[in-house]
């Protein structure tokens, strides 16, 4: 049975570096670290690597959405450094003004850096996180001077002072004829499929975390749907089909 079947074709590249990771791990018998990972790419390392005996996999920092993971040998012991994480905090004069997710990630995005180089940006009132990989958070403290107008500086703070961030999700079960996407976009968010597909084509939606235009694209239990301006929801479980022909599902909201 191939291992491609329990993903969809075009995760078929990020399963064939797991799997390059793997026998990296096995063959050369030292720890390989990754990027930082979005949840759906953590669920499929743990799917390839999780029950392996020669290659364990942990996940850092615990409590964040995206997570860099460490494969290594048995006999390695993985220390918080081994996870190359820095924490930074936003200091900025934040009497004056707002600053919001959207304006950090733009401005570090503006950097040319690549999305998988940092981790979660927090937030608690006026207080704002940023998690770097290591390697380009020199880069990042001294180019990142400024957010929208604000001037700002990277001051770096130990992970234990990291914000923790509790997500609570409106659970509600719901009927659709089918579990394409805009099928379910529809129910999850009140709207019409040709809206849905509106949505789809214009780039404003994600599954999993990745930009999809595929409106026929089956959405399984544990995926993730964003849509820009209507927040995010998931597929939590498909509870089977009714009398007549539909699909009993089970959905969060994010509130």
């Amino acid at each position: 049975m191939s291992i491609y079947q329990h993903f969809r074709q075009e995760e078929k590249e990020f399963v064939d570096g797991v799997l390059e990771w793997r026998e990296q791990v096995e063959n050369q018998y030292a720890p390989k670290r990754t990027d930082f990972l979005d949840p759906r790419q953590q669920h499929i390392i743990q799917s390839i690597v999780g029950q392996n005996e020669e290659v364990k996999l942990s996940f850092y920092p615990e409590g964040t959405e995206r997570k860099r993971a460490l494969l290594y040998p048995s006999y390695f012991q993985p220390q918080e450094e081994d996870y190359g994480i820095r924490l930074f905090e936003i200091e900025y004069p934040g009497k004056f003004v707002t600053i919001e997710h959207k304006h950090v990630l733009g401005s570090i995005m503006s950097l040319g850096l690549k999305r998988e180089k940092f981790g979660d940006i927090l937030a608690a009132g006026q207080k704002l996180q940023l998690l770097l990989a290591e390697e380009i958070s020199e880069y990042v403290r001294l180019e990142l001077t400024q957010i929208g107008k604000a001037t700002v500086t990277l001051q770096e703070v130990p992970m234990t002072d990291l914000i923790e961030t509790m997500e609570e999700w409106q659970e509600k079960v719901t009927t659709v004829s089918s579990l394409r996407l805009d099928a379910v976009m529809a129910a999850i968010y009140n709207i019409s499929r040709q809206k849905a597909q509106t949505f789809i084509k214009s780039n404003l939606v994600k599954l999993n975390w990745k930009v999809t235009e595929n409106a026929s694209i089956e959405v399984e239990a544990g995926d993730v749907i964003s849509v820009r301006g209507f927040g995010r929801s998931k597929l939590i479980s498909i509870e089977g089909r009714t009398k007549r022909e539909k699909w009993r599902i089970s959905l969060g909201i994010l509130k």
